[in-house]
């Protein structure tokens, strides 16, 4: 993995010689950039992307981006994945505005098709090996924008018809992909010299991995009827391509690395089973923390490395630094923002924890209902006069959180959804609010935040400390219609606390309790579900792999309708996945 910055270092020793100066062109009597041209000053761009330097990048890119196809990808890219960050509606429009113009920059560069073969797939065409190279690259740009745009239809509005329309550009996207597999097949069987063959094969590399990955995450029932429609999705296959797309000299190898990367740092702990490689992560990552020590994109998955690890003041500090080594786009701190509250939370410093809170509330649009949610549920860890001098009225927030709720695809946000059910508690209707119990910790459960704690003996310690006080202060008040499932929750959170301090018999005592009160539990059903997928992990670390496996089938099978039933099921599939692969010889 070492030689995946190979191709941004030969970058490096261009410019020093000149040769990337940005073309001193007429646009008036000139209006063709050549294949060479496009993906040196992409690469050029990706380069200057990656040390903060954002608008550059755009400027470089746009005047190019109706007739050269890489500066159409590259420059829609940007637009997007700032569309993407900002969840502005005029920056998400921008995106789509942009990415179709890439679309059709692409297409006029594709290989032209008769009507006969226009019904027939790619590989259906007789002259197949005939393409030309710069018509085998704009199939993989054109792949690429497709799938971008897609992102976007989906964000757009709450309308079914763009929601199908999404589908079909990733189903075409995907189709274009593997083609472009079975060109690369076909060249490399045949020991067809390219110039720039290593870039088209970094593409294939980046796409179909990129695939492969994230349709493995998928529940069972889903990939199933994915296959049937003609996907496929196989991890191992996954990982492979893009760790040899990372270590390619390819353009693309930066972006292969930060797939595996978010992968490895976020997705195996949030939709998994916590199970991170981070011994991978950090050995993908330094070429390019090294190229860039600066890059707010490689300071911050070097912080989530050290976090994962259980350096929680090392990341904080790196955390801090990513913050102020740019100020040109602000998505990066709000990312940020948000570890730096998580690790506050950790922590138990609830001043600092809602200090970032309320930083996330009024400045991203990200989830606003997730976010007061939070800052209310941090505020309930205070003391009432520290609220009272912060001016926080954490009734009105409560009963704010469903006002904020938003749709994506016409679909609710899962964790949305969850923050407003937990808030109906304070409702206006009600005669008397009864207090959520811990609503930061369960938040902290529900984004899998235990494994992370799992590292640090004190921070577990005194997570334990404060679910017991909150127990004894449970038994003390006035029965409501809540207590059980108050009970329960707090029985969950002391479990994996236990388990988190290799107490195994006295962590299954708390998960059985919630199990035994499945019939008892009125409003939060949720709970018995991931009971079930703790105690599976309790059994599996134990090594009673069997026991594990009948704990997440009854999970999966026996429960339906409760709240973040979809993740559950990614960290099932994910867990399934792990247990059941065959011993390595």
């Amino acid at each position: 993995m070492a030689t995946s910055s190979c191709s941004l270092e030969s970058l490096d020793s261009k410019q020093a010689s000149g040769q990337h100066r940005p073309p001193n062109v007429n646009r008036s009597t000139s209006t063709k950039m050549d294949l060479k041209g496009g993906l040196e000053q992409c690469e050029r761009a990706l380069k200057l992307f990656l040390s903060n330097k954002f608008k550059d990048a755009l400027e470089l890119l746009q005047p190019w981006a109706k007739d050269s196809m890489y500066h159409a990808l590259g420059y829609s890219t940007i637009v997007v994945l700032q569309a993407i960050m900002t969840f502005e509606q005029q920056d998400i429009q921008n995106g789509i505005s942009a990415m179709r113009d890439a679309l059709q920059t692409c297409q006029r560069y594709r290989k032209k098709t008769t009507v006969v073969e226009s019904f027939s797939s790619l590989l259906s065409r007789g002259s197949l090996e005939q393409m030309s190279e710069e018509e085998m690259h704009a199939e993989i740009c054109y792949a690429e924008c497709l799938l971008q745009k897609a992102a976007l239809t989906f964000v757009q509005d709450e309308n079914m018809i763009n929601f199908i329309k999404g589908g079909l550009k990733i189903r075409t996207s995907y189709h274009i992909y593997k083609e472009c597999l079975s060109l690369l097949d076909i060249l490399q069987k045949n020991k067809v010299e390219q110039q720039f063959f290593y870039e088209f094969e970094g593409g294939v590399k980046l796409g179909l991995g990129a695939f492969n990955l994230m349709l493995s995450l998928l529940p069972a029932r889903i990939i199933k009827l994915l296959e049937f429609i003609g996907f496929s999705g196989n991890r191992e296959l996954g990982l492979l391509q893009l760790q040899e797309g990372a270590s390619g000299r390819s353009m693309r190898s930066p972006l292969c690395c930060l797939t595996i990367l978010s992968f490895h740092t976020y997705i195996s702990l949030i939709l998994g089973t916590g199970e991170v490689d981070v011994v991978e992560a950090e050995t993908l990552l330094a070429p390019f923390l090294q190229q860039f020590p600066n890059g707010s994109l490689m300071l911050f998955y070097h912080a989530r490395i050290e976090l994962l690890k259980g350096n929680v003041e090392q990341a904080q500090e790196i955390f801090r630094k990513c913050i102020s080594v740019q100020e040109e786009w602000k998505q990066f701190h709000h990312l940020c923002y948000w570890e730096l509250m998580w690790i506050n939370i950790f922590q138990q410093n609830w001043r600092k924890a809602y200090y970032y809170s309320d930083l996330l509330c009024k400045e991203s649009k990200w989830s606003k209902a997730t976010y007061v949610f939070l800052k209310a549920s941090v505020l309930t860890m205070l003391p009432e006069e520290e609220v009272a001098a912060a001016r926080e009225d954490v009734l009105a927030l409560f009963r704010q959180v469903d006002s904020f709720k938003q749709r994506i695809a016409g679909k609710s946000i899962p964790t949305e959804k969850f923050a407003v059910r937990k808030s109906r508690r304070y409702s206006a209707s009600l005669p008397a609010p009864v207090k959520l119990v811990l609503p930061a910790l369960e938040m902290m459960y529900i984004w899998n935040g235990f494994p992370i704690v799992s590292k640090r003996k004190d921070l577990s310690e005194n997570l334990l400390l404060t679910v017991e006080k909150a127990e004894a202060a449970l038994q003390s008040e006035n029965s409501s219609e809540y207590l059980v499932d108050d009970e329960c929750l707090l029985k969950l959170l002391k479990g994996c606390c236990l388990k988190n301090l290799q107490r195994p018999l006295q962590a299954e005592l708390c998960f059985n309790h919630v199990i035994q009160s499945e019939k008892m539990l009125k409003f939060d059903h949720y709970l018995v579900p991931f009971t079930l997928f703790e105690l599976a992990l309790l059994y599996k670390a134990q090594g009673e792999t069997d026991k594990a496996v009948k704990a997440l089938e009854t999970a999966k099978n026996n429960y339906k309708d409760y709240s973040m039933e979809s993740r559950l099921h990614f960290r099932i599939q994910a867990a399934l996945h792990l247990w059941r692969k065959p011993p390595t010889r």
